[in-house]
Parts: C-alpha cells; sequence; structure tokens
C-alpha cells in the first residue's frame, strides 16, 4: 500500500501498521509469530508436494520439519542473542521472548539445517538429497517471514524518500535518525529477493537432471548476495568484527561456500541421478 503525504511536495511512502497483534477474546497473536508460522506452512506443504513428485512420502517431510522448524527458531534466537548481547543486559529475562522480535536468520538456518539433516539421514535420505527437495521452499517461508518485522517496525535501512520508503513512528526510529520520517523497508528489499531465488531454483531445476547439493549450494550462494546487499542497507546497531558487520562476514562466507558446492556440483546431467531414498 502506498500513502500519499506532504502538502506541495507529494511524494509516496509505505506506511507501518499501527498494531503488532490480533486480540480474539483471551487469546492475543502476535503478527510477528504468525508470520513465522505461515512461512514455516508454506514450506512444509510445498516441501511435501515435491517430494511426493519424486516418489518419496510425505510424510517424511512432516518428520524432518516438527525437529528443523523448532531447532531453527531457537537457533535463530540464540544468533541474536549472541551478536547483540549487549542490548540484552539487565533483562535476560526476554531472551525467550521470541514474539518481540530478534531472530538471526544465519542462525536459524545452520541450526535447522544441522537437525533436519540429522532427522532426514535416519529416514534413509543423505543430506544433500533432503536439502535439495526443501531449499527452493525456505526462501519463500523467509520472504513470508520478513512480514512481521514491518509490523514490528524493525529491520529497516538508513534514512530514504524513495517513493517506497517506509514510515516508522518515533518511537522505534533510531536516535540518530530521529527526524528521518522513512526509511530503506530492508525486510521488504530481502523478501523480494528471496520470491525470486525461490523462482530461480526452481528454474535451475526444471533445466535436468541434477547432482545433489547442486540446487542447495545456488540457495546459500544466492542468500548471501542478497543478504550482503541488504546489509550494507542497515541501520540498527550491529555486533563489528573488524570494523565490520557480523552479518556481511557471514553473507560473505555463505557466497564462498555455497558458491564451491554449487561449483563442484556442475556435472553433465545425464550423469547425475538424483537421490530420493526413504526408508
Amino acid at each position: 500500500m502506498l500513502c500519499l503525504t506532504g502538502g506541495s511536495q507529494v511524494f509516496a511512502s509505505i506506511p507501518s501498521p499501527s498494531v503488532n497483534s490480533l486480540s480474539i477474546g483471551p487469546l492475543e497473536l502476535q503478527a510477528y509469530g504468525l508470520m513465522i508460522a505461515l512461512g514455516a506452512f508454506a514450506a512444509v506443504t510445498w516441501s511435501q508436494r515435491r517430494y511426493a513428485a519424486r516418489g518419496g512420502n510425505a510424510e517424511t517431510i512432516a518428520s524432518i520439519s516438527m525437529w528443523a522448524i523448532p531447532a531453527g527458531l531457537v537457533g535463530s534466537r540464540l544468533y541474536h542473542v549472541a551478536t547483540d548481547w549487549r542490548s540484552f543486559r539487565g533483562r535476560w529475562e526476554d531472551v525467550p521472548a521470541l514474539w518481540q522480535g530478534g531472530l538471526g536468520i544465519p542462525g536459524g538456518l545452520m541450526a535447522g539445517v544441522l537437525v533436519g539433516t540429522l532427522v532426514a539421514r535416519r529416514r534413509g535420505l543423505t543430506m544433500a538429497a533432503a536439502m535439495d527437495v526443501m531449499v527452493p521452499t525456505i526462501p519463500l517461508a523467509q520472504a513470508i517471514g520478513r512480514w512481521g518485522n514491518w509490523f514490528n517496525q524493525e529491520v529497516f535501512g538508513r534514512p530514504s524518500d524513495l517513493p517506497w520508503a517506509l514510515e516508522i513512528d518515533a518511537m522505534h526510529r533510531p536516535s540518530e535518525y530521529a527526524a528521518s520520517p522513512t526509511f530503506h523497508p530492508t525486510f521488504l528489499y530481502e523478501g523480494l529477493w528471496n520470491v525470486a531465488l525461490a523462482m530461480v531454483l526452481v528454474r535451475v531445476e526444471r533445466r535436468g537432471v541434477l547432482r545433489p547439493g547442486y540446487v542447495t549450494g545456488l540457495w546459500v550462494c544466492g542468500y548471501g548476495l542478497g543478504r550482503l546487499w541488504v546489509e550494507m542497507l542497515r541501520s540498527d546497531v550491529a555486533s563489528l568484527v573488524v570494523g565490520v558487520r557480523v552479518n556481511v562476514w557471514m553473507a560473505l562466507a555463505a557466497i564462498l561456500i555455497g558458491g564451491l558446492v554449487a561449483w563442484r556440483g556442475r556435472i553433465p546431467a545425464d550423469l547425475a541421478p538424483m537421490e530420493v531414498g526413504d526408508r
């Protein structure tokens, strides 16, 4: 939604929600958690359909997801706390409060992939085969989940007067930008990037049979590229290593590792049968 504001000078901007929760009787639903749940549901449903189309049992994906998703949430929170521990001084009781926002996606991806891989192996799937089934669905989940940042008015970038700039309430603005009403909607940038990445991964798959792990490498590299771009626009306080944001280093590592995995997976299609396997 675009909102036209201003006097003689008219410009467009994206308004932020005035509320971030929904009350249903005694139950209060946090929009942040709801978006994460919707993203997870979309990813699991799509993964089940993808695996069933390859001759596998959709229940296998459900079993993996039951462990991988909670692990991802815990990993995301721990990563955020570890990289922003100063903000939790004197309020360590808030560490479990996921609904308040503050999830580090790199930590969630690492924890979710690790636990999901262990469960997949017990079900007869190799890491590469399991990941290639689920990988295109992960960016979709991320894109949906990012809308939780919109409701919480967080994870935005530097001040901007572009037509799609995001309006941020005074109480949510960084002190150094208190006079700036609009900012780069970095949550939206990353969300759109992830949707495009999912489409690219599916298109690459359709080009022919690929060696297990190739699509996963492309995803890791693609996510790193998008995250690097977004981090360059962020304005929030972050932990630094050698004067550089921690997430920038993580993005660079993802680009390098993902690129190497994808490069090693490049072999002729007729030599790379797809592994499905399901005990």
